[in-house]
C-alpha cells in the first residue's frame, strides 16, 4: 500500500470529508503513538512503506509508559477534537496501519504496548472498544 492509499482508506474508514481530515488525524495517532514506542520502534514502524513519506514517527521523542486513556486524550490534543471523535479516527488508523503493514511489525510494536491496548488493535474501526 502507498502513501497516498493508505490516506485514502484511512479517510474512508474514518468517514472524513478530506485528504487534510485525515492527514491530521493520521499525524495525530501516529505521533501519539511514536511517544510511547520506545527502542527506535517508531523509527521501525517510519521505515514501512506507507509511512516512509510522513515523518510523524520520527518528529516525536519517546515519553515513556502511558494508559490507553491518556492515549486517546493526546490524539484529541493533537487532532483539535472531542474524545470519542479522536477514539473513533486513531481506531481506523490503526485498522489500516494494520493493513499496509507486515504483520511481523505490528507483532513489534504490539509486543511494547501492555494489554490494555490490546482492544486498540482488535476492535477495528467500528462498534465498541470493549
Amino acid at each position: 500500500m502507498q502513501h497516498d492509499e493508505f490516506v485514502g482508506h484511512v479517510q474512508n474508514r474514518a468517514r472524513l470529508a478530506s485528504r487534510g481530515e485525515a492527514l491530521r488525524a493520521i499525524r495525530a495517532t501516529l505521533e501519539t503513538l511514536g511517544e510511547r514506542l520506545a527502542g527506535g520502534e517508531a523509527e521501525d514502524l517510519a521505515a514501512q512503506p506507507p509511512l516512509a513519506n510522513g515523518d510523524y514517527l520520527r518528529e516525536v521523542e519517546s515519553d515513556g509508559s502511558f494508559s490507553l486513556d491518556t492515549f486517546f486524550d493526546r490524539v484529541a490534543e493533537r487532532e483539535g477534537t472531542d474524545l470519542p471523535v479522536a477514539v473513533h479516527h486513531a481506531r481506523a488508523v490503526v485498522a489500516v496501519l494494520q493493513e499496509a503493514v507486515s504483520a511481523g511489525e505490528m507483532e513489534d510494536v504490539r509486543a511494547q504496548l501492555p494489554e490494555e491496548y490490546n482492544p486498540l488493535f482488535e476492535s477495528g474501526s467500528e462498534g465498541s472498544l470493549a
